[in-house]
C-alpha cells in the first residue's frame, strides 16, 4: 500500500481554512459517570482508532498539492494527553478549558486529532471523568466523525482491557457502514421517517443525490442556487456577527427530555427539529433583547451543514456536505408564530439545490490558489452569522473503554467571519443545545443558554391553552407534559 494518497479538493478547502481566530478542528465533549481509566482508553484507540490509516496519517505538501503521508514516527502518547481542571473542576472549568482548546491549533507536523482525558471532572450530574475530542475537519465532516466515535462505543460495559478484541487487519473507510451506520440504520430510518426534516436526513442513510439528480435539471438548479447565494445579502448586523478574535467561550445546557418535544411537535404538526429550532431563535432573541438591542423584524442567517452522500457512501471519511442558509425569525416574538414560519422555511428548504450548490463550490475553491479561495468562501461566510448543526444520537446509553457516557456534546468549526456555532445533540432520550460563541461579541454565552428551556416553554404553555386535539385532550397533554411543568414553575416564578 502506498505510504501517501493525494488529499481531495474538498479536503484541500477544508485543510487550508484554518485561520487563527478560526480553527477548523470539530470539538467533542465527553461525560461519563464512572472513571474512564487512560490504560483502558489507550488500548481502546490502539484497537479500533487506528485501524483508520487516516489517524496515523499527518498532512504534508509539495509543488502538487497536499497528501496524507504515513508519519514514521507516530506515537499515540503524544495524541492521548492527561488534563486536570483548576479549582473545583467542574463544568464552568470543564467549558473553560473547551473554549482553550478550540482556539488552540493542532500539531501540523503530526495527524490532526487529540483526545484529553479530564480525570478530576466532577460533573453537576454525578459525572466523574471528562473527555475533549479535537478532530481536524480535512479528515472528515461531522456525519464521518460520528461514525468513527461510534465505532469506539459499545452496548455495555467491557469489564477489562483486554477484552477489547484487537484488529486482525487495517479496517477500510467503507467498513464503517458495517460497525456502525448499518446496525443502527432501522432506528434511525424510523427516526428520519417520525420527523420527516432535513435536519434529520442529514445523518444520510436516506438521502441519495443519486436518486434526487436528474441531468440537465439538476445542473440548472445548483447553477441557479449559485447564483442566488452570489446575490443574496450580507447577514443584518448585530452583535452576533463581526471579526472574530482568538479567544472562544462555551457553554452547553442541561438535557431536555425528547419524548416532551416529540410530543410537543406531534400536536402543533411539526418536527422535532422545528421545535428545537424554534427555542433555539427564541433564546438568540431573548438574549439579544436583554442586551438592549432592537430586534423588529431582524432575522438571523445561519449556515446548516447537509450530508450529501449516497447510502453507499455513508461509512466514508473526508467531506461531502453541502449548506443551506436558514433565515432564524428572531423578529417573530409569539413562539407559535415563530414556531410555524420556522417549519414553513424548513419545507421550503427540502426542495432546494443549496447544499449542493455550496458542495460544488467547495470542490472548486479546493482546485484554486489559497488566496482566491479565501476570498470566494468569505463572501459564502459574510452571508450568516452562525453556524448550526443537529445530529439524532443514539436512544439507549453507550460505553467508551467501560464507562458510560452520561453526556455528549459537540460543536462544528465556524470558517471566515462567521462567530458563533449553535449544536443540538440528542442522546439517551435527551436532547442538548450547545453554544460556542466569540469571546469579543458574545463573552457570556451561558446567558444564550439560560434561554432555551424558558422558550421551550413557552410553546408548552400555548400547548396547554389550546384546545383539545384530536390526538389527546387538554388532561392527556397536561399529564404527559406534568414533569416538563414542574421544571418550569420555579423558573416562572423567579422571572415573576
Amino acid at each position: 500500500m502506498a505510504s501517501r494518497e493525494r488529499i481531495s479538493p474538498v479536503d484541500t478547502a477544508w485543510l487550508r481554512m484554518d485561520r487563527p481566530n478560526n480553527l477548523m478542528a470539530i470539538v467533542g465533549v465527553m461525560s461519563f459517570a464512572g472513571k474512564l481509566k487512560r490504560e483502558h482508553l489507550k488500548r481502546l484507540l490502539e484497537d479500533r482508532l487506528l485501524r483508520y490509516r487516516r489517524f496515523r496519517q499527518k498532512v504534508t505538501s509539495d509543488a502538487s498539492g497536499s497528501w496524507w503521508e504515513d508519519d514514521a514516527d507516530f506515537d499515540i502518547d503524544l495524541h492521548l494527553h492527561r488534563t486536570a481542571l483548576p479549582g473545583a473542576g467542574g463544568k464552568v472549568e470543564l467549558q473553560q478549558l473547551v473554549a482553550e482548546l478550540i482556539a488552540s491549533p493542532l500539531d501540523r507536523e503530526r495527524p490532526l486529532w487529540q483526545f484529553h482525558l479530564v480525570e478530576n471532572y466532577r460533573g453537576e450530574d454525578g459525572s466523574a471523568t471528562a473527555m475533549i475530542l479535537r478532530i481536524h475537519h480535512a479528515i472528515g465532516d461531522g456525519i464521518a466523525l460520528i461514525g468513527v466515535i461510534r465505532s469506539l462505543t459499545d452496548a455495555t460495559a467491557l469489564p477489562e482491557p483486554v477484552a477489547i478484541r484487537r484488529a486482525d487487519k487495517e479496517v477500510e473507510e467503507s467498513d464503517l457502514w458495517r460497525l456502525f451506520f448499518a446496525p443502527m440504520s432501522a432506528a434511525m430510518q424510523a427516526s428520519i421517517h417520525l420527523t420527516g426534516s432535513l435536519w434529520a436526513k442529514s445523518l444520510g442513510l436516506m438521502l441519495d443525490p443519486g436518486q434526487v439528480l436528474d441531468g440537465v435539471k439538476a445542473g440548472a438548479g445548483i447553477a441557479t442556487e449559485m447564483a442566488r447565494l452570489a446575490a443574496m445579502p450580507n447577514d443584518a448586523p448585530s452583535r452576533l456577527k463581526g471579526i472574530p478574535g482568538v479567544a472562544k467561550r462555551v457553554a452547553w445546557s442541561e438535557p431536555i427530555p425528547l419524548p416532551e418535544i416529540k410530543l410537543v411537535g406531534k400536536l402543533f404538526g411539526c418536527s422535532v427539529n422545528d421545535v428545537l429550532l424554534s427555542a433555539v431563535t427564541g433564546a438568540l432573541a431573548a438574549y439579544l433583547a436583554e442586551k438592549g438591542d432592537s430586534l423588529g423584524e431582524t432575522g438571523i442567517r445561519a449556515l446548516v451543514p447537509v450530508n450529501l452522500r449516497k447510502c453507499e457512501e455513508a461509512g466514508d471519511l473526508g467531506n461531502c456536505f453541502g449548506m443551506v442558509t436558514l433565515d432564524l425569525p428572531v423578529g417573530i416574538a409569539n413562539p407559535l408564530a415563530r414556531l410555524y414560519a420556522i417549519r414553513s422555511r424548513m419545507e421550503e428548504l427540502k426542495h432546494s439545490y443549496q447544499a449542493m450548490a455550496v458542495l460544488t463550490i467547495l470542490a472548486l475553491v479546493g482546485l484554486l490558489p489559497k488566496f482566491v479561495q479565501s476570498m470566494l468562501l468569505d463572501l459564502l461566510a459574510n452571508k450568516a452569522s452562525a453556524v448550526m448543526t443537529n445530529v439524532p444520537g443514539p436512544t439507549e446509553p453507550c460505553y467508551l473503554a467501560g464507562a458510560r457516557i452520561s453526556q455528549e456534546m459537540f460543536w462544528v468549526p465556524q470558517s471566515g467571519n462567521i462567530c458563533m456555532g449553535v449544536s443540538i445533540l440528542s442522546y439517551d432520550g435527551k436532547v442538548q443545545f450547545g453554544l460556542v460563541t466569540d469571546a469579543g461579541l458574545v463573552p457570556d454565552p451561558e446567558r444564550v443558554i439560560a434561554c432555551f428551556a424558558p422558550e421551550f416553554e413557552k410553546i408548552l404553555y400555548i400547548l396547554l391553552l389550546e384546545a383539545d386535539s384530536p390526538a389527546l385532550s387538554a388532561a392527556e397533554v397536561e399529564d404527559r407534559l406534568a414533569p416538563a411543568l414542574a421544571r418550569a414553575r420555579p423558573r416562572r416564578k423567579a422571572r415573576a
